[in-house]
């Protein structure tokens, strides 16, 4: 895979965690941020996901939804009571 070099600025207290951090995990500090950066993104696109799902639970049922969910219901209660 190819890589890029790239340069970031940070604030020197966020930067000496990063440095503590990549020695106790044994990784260079690059490898920390591309962690990190791994990390949130997947966060990112967790939550856009969840926003997607909560957007299409969101919407009311339609007529015909509500007749198909009253006839799972009857179907379901005779066969739960042995009239099937």
């Amino acid at each position: 895979m190819d890589t890029v070099k790239t340069a970031i600025s940070i604030q020197k207290p966020l930067f000496d965690q990063a440095e503590s951090l990549a020695r106790k995990l044994k990784v260079s500090r690059s490898h920390l941020f591309v962690l990190a950066l791994e990390d949130y993104m997947s966060h990112q696109e967790n939550r856009e996901l969840l926003a997607r799902i909560n957007a299409a639970c969101e919407d009311k049922p339609d007529l015909g939804e509500k007749t198909l969910h009253r006839k799972a219901r009857r179907t379901h209660r005779r066969m739960v009571e042995g009239e099937w």
